[in-house]
């Protein structure tokens, strides 16, 4: 950072401290702590100049960041006129923010010890359960309720999110490391922002393996208090990639009350004991349609989520919770089309409602260091 101004002007020394006020929009720290306010000058008139670095030049996020480094600076007393550059990052100066972001590490932050991020995979054993709208209206809800979500979409093959959230935008890539689009406060990360509409991605478990990989290691999520990854149905590669990556993963299994439908999905639950990963909970999904007279149709049958809950019990040996049910609604399906989630368009719906239930029963345990193993170093005096 550079200044013409004398020293003895305190005015830059204040510019400097509204800035860090601001928020990087992509990556939600301060401009002064990213190292991203390149120079300010104070002028003999009052004229504050203040230049700030983007990481590419094409950033989207130009506008605004201009517009909160203008309102920021033009709090200090004393300036007359405020004047705001901006200038994208030079390939070194990506490769510094790059390091700065990932501490020195090239690794997955989620299996850092002391990361207090957790981890839901939501899986079905067949499709058609409504695994991934169910997967995009949690991840709304547990943003609505202020908590840092992200979501990776690991059905490489039949990805739906970007569609789900309204997400038109690809990463923006700042040297090897990539900023997920966020839409209605989810941070998200899919194949399906790299490939041209209607083409078909033709991969094997190693490349799917990979991506998954990729997008947990070498994109910048910042300190999220959940992830969410949307599974594809059964239990192949992915299913067991995911265990592998991120074995903290604790499982959330979508049936319907279909009796094929919570047969399939006991299958998918037992993975668990194979993979030793615990099991959340079960979400029952299309269970009665409300009719116009208040009656409710059980189109799909009644029990199924009761019967995987059991059934998955018994093979982990402890009780696993229905985390609730969810009616079978047009307008759900409506807000999956539109890439608005029922429980931002219509919060106080029977159905969303039922959503931001279970939403947070997963996440009412507080975020915590409780039952984790510290690094611990003895000195002795």
């Amino acid at each position: 950072m550079t200044s013409s101004t004398p020293p003895e002007d305190d005015r830059v020394a204040r510019i400097h401290d509204a800035l860090s006020g601001v928020m990087d929009p992509e990556i939600h720290r301060p401009l002064t702590e990213l190292g991203m306010v390149d120079s300010v000058e104070v002028d003999a008139d009052g004229t504050a100049r203040v230049q700030v670095l983007v990481t590419i030049e094409g950033c989207p996020m130009r506008d605004r960041i201009e517009r909160e480094t203008a309102e920021a600076t033009a709090t200090v007393p004393g300036l007359s006129r405020v004047e705001v550059s901006t200038r994208a990052m030079s390939e070194e100066q990506r490769r510094e923010l790059t390091t700065r972001l990932r501490q020195g590490r090239r690794q997955i932050p989620f299996n850092q010890p002391g990361s207090l991020t957790r981890i839901f995979a939501i899986s079905s054993g067949k499709g058609g359960v409504g695994k991934s709208t169910v997967t995009a209206n949690l991840a709304a809800a547990m943003a609505a309720d202020g908590l840092r979500v992200g979501v990776i979409d690991a059905d490489i093959h039949g990805f739906s999110m970007p569609g789900m959230f309204g997400i038109d935008d690809q990463p923006t890539k700042v040297s090897d490391l990539l900023m997920p689009p966020e839409a209605h406060g989810v941070a998200v990360m899919s194949i399906g922002m790299f490939v041209p509409e209607g083409q078909a991605v033709v991969w094997r478990g190693p490349k799917m393996h990979r991506a998954i990989e990729q997008f947990a290691s070498d994109v910048f999520w910042g300190d999220l208090d959940v992830l969410l990854l949307d599974l594809p149905p059964g239990t192949g590669d992915v299913a067991i990639s995911v265990a592998q990556l991120l074995p903290s993963a604790q499982m959330v299994v979508v049936t319907t009350p279909q009796q094929s439908a919570s047969g399939v999905a006991e299958r998918v639950g037992s993975l668990s004991t194979s993979t030793e990963q615990e099991i959340a909970g079960v979400v029952e999904n299309m269970a009665g349609l409300t009719l116009p007279d208040g009656s409710v149709m059980d189109v799909f049958g009644t029990g199924g989520g009761d019967r995987v809950a059991q059934a998955l019990g018994r093979s982990v040996g402890h009780d696993v919770p229905v985390l609730g049910r969810v009616g079978l609604d047009p307008a759900l399906r409506e807000g999956a089309d539109q890439g608005v989630p029922l429980v931002v368009s219509r919060p106080d719906s029977p159905t969303a409602l039922a959503l931001r239930g279970i939403a947070r029963s997963l996440v009412r345990k507080p975020r915590g260091l409780g039952g984790m193993k510290l690094p611990l170093t003895v000195t002795r005096h």
